[in-house]
């Protein structure tokens, strides 16, 4: 039970944080396609629409276990993607407080690959293309 209690509550970390990460965007998606182009991304707006619509889609994924070792690894390689886009090693001269940003997207990466091998235990629709 102890297992289960554990998952779960991970499980409900992992969603709030890209529901939140969502909120953020869809709150000020003006500010947040300022950020995608300073990154220097075209079509910025869209891309921050994308974004938003994905994180609310895995964070779905992740709380209710539909096609949770998929969302998980997706995740996975969002945030390493998000790691380099807006905090790699360009911008660690102007700011060091960036390079902790960037090796914090790493433990994040570690919890979702531990989700993915591991699943979203018991209180799950489950649903999965890839088992791992």
């Amino acid at each position: 039970m102890t297992r289960a209690i554990a998952v779960i509550v991970a499980r409900i970390i992992f969603s709030f944080i890209f529901f939140m990460a969502a909120g953020f965007k869809f709150a000020d998606m003006g500010a947040t396609s300022t950020y995608i182009a300073s990154a220097g991304f075209p079509l910025a707006g869209f891309l921050a629409w994308v974004a938003a619509f994905f994180e609310m889609a895995l964070a779905l994924a992740l709380i209710t276990g539909v096609f949770f070792t998929e969302a998980s690894l997706l995740a996975g390689t969002y945030v390493v993607f998000l790691a380099f886009a807006f905090h790699g090693p360009s911008r660690w001269t102007d700011n060091q407080a960036e390079f902790g940003f960037f090796i914090d997207h790493f433990s994040f990466l570690a919890g979702l690959l531990f989700a993915a091998v591991h699943g979203p235990e018991k209180w799950a629709i489950r649903r999965s293309l890839v088992r791992l």
